[in-house]
């Protein structure tokens, strides 16, 4: 097969497969709610006993309070990210807050708060 064939069947593959996860909703962010945060934090860590959970208003992001400590849960497509807050950098940021997590597997969270939430979760997030 000539390679000009070949690009244009895997360039076209890509591109299909795109359009068919936009189309069928898959690249919209996951929702968000207080009960969809618990068992999503429990998915990712299952021995973990949920003490309180904190859902941002845009409904994109949660902190979570656990026995083992905080943690962030955050939309990443249709599906979520957890990461226990432990090692991690807080700046400011136009849209809320920065996370700068020191593993380079996760390297930052931008979660978009107003002015209002931004307080607050600074004051939840800071250390014990």
């Amino acid at each position: 097969m000539p390679l000009e064939i070949l690009l244009v069947l895997v360039v076209g593959g890509i591109a299909g497969i795109t359009l068919l996860l936009h189309l069928t909703g898959k690249s919209r962010l996951s929702v968000l709610t207080p009960d969809v945060a618990r068992s999503e934090w429990l998915r990712h860590a299952p021995d973990d006993t949920i003490i309180d959970v904190t859902v941002a208003r845009d409904a994109h992001s949660a902190l979570i309070r656990t026995d083992n400590g905080s943690g962030l849960l955050w939309s990443f497509g249709a599906d979520t990210v957890a990461r226990p807050l432990q090692d991690f950098d807080l700046l400011e940021h136009p849209q809320g807050l920065e996370v700068q997590f020191h593993d380079f597997g996760t390297p930052k969270a931008i979660i978009r708060l107003d002015d209002l939430e931004r307080r607050h979760w600074q004051h939840l997030m800071e250390p014990a």
